[in-house]
């Protein structure tokens, strides 16, 4: 059935929230209600075999609804925000001309506002080479020699970005380095053409942070050590972004014989709290775009009242 036949564009509904907030099984629950497809914005869980430590939906509610954007490309690839963006884009696209309902749902908030926004993204891939250059150079005369260059190339830009920011300021050369454009001439903002419905998840943070300990403790019970290992026994390095992410790079020090699982389990649950914390910096409670709903006041219904309005379904 085709939910919005009668309306003026095609709808998009946003998930957003914390990790452990229970964002994939509320997506699901609509996607069942209202004929809807999800797409992942996640930034780990499109990596094959990394399935404890991102959490990624089970198989049962892989059945109860389609999902796109897991599972696409191995540890020891690159994949960015752009390709994302434009993986995000088709999917989509080809939801809607299915006549379902996409659901972008995600902790991940530069994945979910390059989509929402519609960012428009350099077309310039990671420079390993050159920025293993401008690293050792920022390491070793610190990082004002840098931003004097990114000042003289691009003052905009210099005067956005820190001079302690040395990613970004070494990104900001990278695209200039490829493109010899300034990154500030790339940089804007082109909205998708789609009605978009936010909805933002939360709790009161000590319940979210006591619900994050839970969750590690059942991927430890569910066999994350040995999920690792096995990804390690594949010829996956910490060395690889994926690898080094949260409920990964953790391990390096157990594995080098340097720290016990306890240590590892404390690790994992502390960063979890910070993550936390910087994804609540993505999504702000003071956004207006954002329906905000506490899960623990049995927000199901308002929630889904809201979606069904936004459809046109009551």
């Amino acid at each position: 059935m085709h939910w919005y036949t009668n309306m003026t564009s095609k709808p998009l509904i946003v998930i957003v929230g914390p990790t452990a907030v229970g964002k994939t099984s509320a997506a699901i629950r609509l996607a069942e209600d209202f004929a809807g497809e999800i797409v992942s914005a996640d930034s780990r869980q499109v990596y094959r075999g990394m399935d404890i430590g991102t959490a990624k939906p089970t198989a049962e509610g892989l059945a109860r609804a389609p999902h796109h954007l897991i599972d696409i490309v191995d540890p020891d690839e690159e994949y960015h925000v752009a390709q994302f963006q434009r993986a995000a884009y088709t999917a989509i696209d080809d939801i809607h001309a299915r006549g379902k309902v996409p659901f972008l749902v995600g902790g991940t908030g530069q994945y979910v506002c390059a989509v929402v926004e519609g960012w428009q993204i350099p077309p310039v891939p990671p420079q390993p080479d050159f920025r293993a250059r401008l690293q050792a150079e920022a390491e070793e005369h610190g990082p004002e020699p840098l931003h004097r260059w990114l000042a003289e190339v691009d003052p905009e830009a210099a005067e956005r970005i820190h001079p302690n920011n040395v990613r970004r300021v070494i990104r900001a050369l990278e695209v200039y380095e490829v493109t010899r454009r300034p990154i500030s001439d790339w940089q804007g903002k082109e909205p998708p053409p789609y009605r978009i419905l936010q909805i933002g998840l939360t709790m009161e943070r000590e319940v979210l942070y006591q619900r994050t300990d839970e969750r590690v403790g059942r991927m430890m019970a569910e066999g994350l050590v040995d999920e690792v290992r096995s990804l390690l026994a594949a010829g996956y390095t910490f060395e690889l972004p994926a690898m080094s992410s949260l409920g990964y790079g953790e391990f390096e020090a157990y594995f080098a014989g340097e720290a016990s699982l306890d240590e590892v389990v404390q690790d994992i649950k502390h960063e979890t709290h910070r993550f936390v914390r910087q994804q609540y910096n993505w999504f702000s409670a003071d956004d207006s775009d954002i329906h905000w709903f506490d899960v623990t006041q049995d927000s199901d219904d308002d929630i889904r009242a809201l979606v069904a309005d936004f459809l046109g379904k009551r």
